[in-house]
């Protein structure tokens, strides 16, 4: 944006001053829209925001007395604080609504580990383990290997009493399969779904045999048990990259048909990368300006979804912390956000199904994020299983 004042030209490059990383552009574009009035107002010339966003040309300033200029730059200078403060508590007020969730996180001492889940904690380790020790390197440039994956979930399926139906595609020569364990109820469908491939060079232990680990524990949870709606227990091949977001995407081409069926879906679950917590301080980190708002430790389970899916998230967490003794954060937030669409549910947004990411929060905590030290001794075991168990209940509830 160019203009003339008083001689002095003003050509302005961005408004590139920033809150915690974040431009104004940036933040219009997530929280008030992309053109807003707030947005065209606060593009004016801004010069007191930080003097690399413009650059200052002069010229015959003979024509109208410095004192005029001064006084229209103090205008202007008082016009953008007042926008920039509207700005804030505009945002404040959209990330309030966006992140308030029913009832509180558990805060204090955590219980000791149940008889229960040190059963599925165990049950958790071998899934696990088998995954990230004899399928490292499940992914297409390895077709044995995600092939021997999907093999040994199907066998576990199969092993809790269900039938497994294969969704199977053809990428680059290689041939994928989604598989799918369902329990008939009525027309409304619950769908929980894992990725059970992974990045090359790395065992995968979080991301995802973790998730993989907590969908087979939910199967057999609700094995044997008519809850109400039909619930589907669906692992997901070709979720990382270079896959993710792309028309090779397992979970993309799955929920594609899905809406192709018409099928009733009331709520997806993706379970990724769910086993690390840490009570360190400053052990948690966030996307730009988020982290305002939750704990800098990262002792809690997330629970994310995006505005259209808001009410399935505070429905979760509301029955989260009524059935577990664990901390828990939720948000419903534009998946403009870095992260908030980073797992299979993004595939279901895309054909306008609600759907939520559990996890630890990944990157964003986790180390060994995408590493080869990505391994099972990584994982906090008991903390993982205590999870788990709370939403065995959680899904329980939500099915009937």
């Amino acid at each position: 944006m160019a203009g003339n004042f008083g001689g002095i030209r003003i050509v302005s490059q961005s408004l590139a001053y920033s809150l915690a990383g974040v431009t104004v552009d940036s933040l219009c574009e997530v929280f008030v829209g992309g053109d807003s009035p707030l947005r065209n107002a606060l593009a004016c010339p801004v010069d007191f925001f930080s003097e690399g966003a413009f650059v200052v040309e002069h010229h015959n300033i003979d024509t109208q007395p410095m004192n005029n200029v001064r006084k229209r730059t103090r205008e202007r200078k008082l016009f953008g604080w007042v926008m920039l403060m509207l700005m804030l508590i505009s945002v404040g007020g959209y990330l309030g609504c966006s992140t308030k969730m029913p009832g509180r996180s558990f805060s204090g001492e955590i219980p000791e580990i149940t008889e229960t889940q040190i059963f599925v904690q165990e049950e958790l380790r071998r899934v696990v383990t088998t995954l990230a020790v004899e399928h490292i390197n499940r992914h297409t440039g390895n077709p044995e290997k995600l092939d021997g994956a999907a093999n040994y979930v199907q066998s576990e399926f199969e092993d809790l009493g269900y039938a497994v139906t294969r969704q199977s595609y053809e990428v680059n020569g290689v041939v994928c399969h989604n598989l799918i364990a369902e329990i008939k109820g009525i027309d409304e469908i619950m769908i929980l779904g894992a990725h059970y491939d992974a990045v090359p060079n790395c065992p995968a232990a979080n991301d995802n045999a973790s998730g993989v680990a907590a969908l087979i524990a939910m199967a057999r949870h609700f094995a044997g048990k008519t809850p109400g709606k039909t619930i589907r227990f669906v692992a997901f091949t070709n979720e990382e990259p270079p896959h993710f977001r792309q028309p090779s995407m397992g979970s993309l081409i799955y929920a594609k048909h899905c809406r192709a069926n018409d099928d009733n879906i009331v709520a997806m679950f993706s379970l990724e990368t769910m086993g690390y917590y840490s009570e360190e301080k400053n052990s948690q980190n966030y996307p730009p300006v988020i982290g305002w708002l939750y704990p800098s430790t990262g002792d809690f389970v997330g629970i994310v979804g995006n505005k259209k899916s808001r009410a399935l998230a505070r429905e979760t967490v509301r029955l989260f912390r009524e059935h577990a003794k664990f901390p828990s954060e939720g948000a419903a937030l534009p998946d403009a956000i870095e992260g908030v669409g980073f797992s299979d549910h993004w595939s279901f947004w895309k054909y306008d199904y609600p759907g939520l990411m559990i996890t630890d929060t990944a990157y964003f905590r986790y180390a060994h994020y995408h590493l080869p030290s990505d391994t099972p001794d990584k994982l906090n075991f008991p903390h993982y299983a205590r999870v788990v168990d709370g939403l065995q209940d959680v899904f329980f509830e939500l099915a009937k």
